[in-house]
């Protein structure tokens, strides 16, 4: 599985040249005015019901889980920010893959945002599949513990909130990181470039942000992991959390 590509360690030179590329990048990211107030509830109850998520919670215990027509709904879709609002696309398109995806990340290090490259192929299988399964949790480990996500993944995009708040608050729960995906050098470059913003910086630091794209990813991409995606979404009778659990080798409690 091909992996996001991230550099920690940078020259001065390479920032300077980045920075030089790239404009625009430390502003928030887009979201519309109905996500500052509140994720709305779209409008036909019964379509909502119809793809609710997952259908049954039976063997949800653990997450203390429980299915109301407010938590079936989903969030809200971010509106696009398009690539030439944070690059200059036109003084890059000459430079290789690999230079595009290093000044990219070198931009958003240290700047309170995810900066991440992947392969175009892999980009459309992520989408191929997102549209298929759209929702997932995962458990980030803090401590001697952990505290569950919710994740919605709806291509180009990807939002994250905290199960516990989606649970009590469902649709008004507020995203604590967003993800987006540009697909401007797919074609020329067969690079995707994703950019991850922390909407609560008191909720989830840039390394817990960062982990959690990698491992969204991976259980989406990864052939194995991605049947505990299937199974979440269709087959929710059969869905044991333990088994995620078990697959990024962490203990159950």
């Amino acid at each position: 599985m091909q992996r996001l590509t991230s550099r920690i360690l940078r020259t001065a030179a390479s920032y300077s040249t980045s920075t030089t590329l790239l404009n625009h990048a430390s502003s928030n990211c887009v979201i519309p005015k109905q996500f500052s107030r509140a994720l709305s509830l779209q409008p036909n109850l019964r379509k909502l019901q119809e793809r609710a998520i997952p259908g049954d919670f039976v063997k949800w215990g653990c997450l203390g889980f429980f299915r109301t027509s407010r938590f079936a709904t989903g969030f809200a879709p971010l509106q696009p920010k398009p690539l030439d609002s944070i690059m200059d696309i036109e003084r890059v398109k000459d430079r290789s893959a690999e230079d595009i995806a290093s000044i990219w990340d070198d931009y958003h290090l240290g700047r309170g945002h995810i900066g991440a490259s992947m392969k175009a192929n892999l980009y459309y299988l992520l989408e191929q599949r997102a549209a298929d399964c759209q929702y997932f949790v995962i458990p980030l480990w803090r401590g001697s513990g952990y505290t569950t996500m919710f994740a919605q993944v709806q291509m180009p995009h990807i939002i994250f909130t905290g199960l516990e708040d989606y649970k009590a608050r469902g649709t008004q729960a507020t995203p604590y990181f967003t993800v987006s995906y540009h697909k401007e050098f797919a074609e020329s470059k067969d690079l995707v470039l994703v950019r991850g913003d922390v909407v609560f910086t008191s909720k989830l630091s840039d390394t817990e942000a960062k982990w959690l794209l990698e491992t969204a990813q991976s259980f989406y991409l990864n052939d194995m992991r991605y049947k505990l995606v299937e199974r979440f979404n269709k087959e929710t009778r059969d869905f044991e959390f333990k088994d995620v659990l078990q697959a990024l080798d962490m203990p159950t409690m």
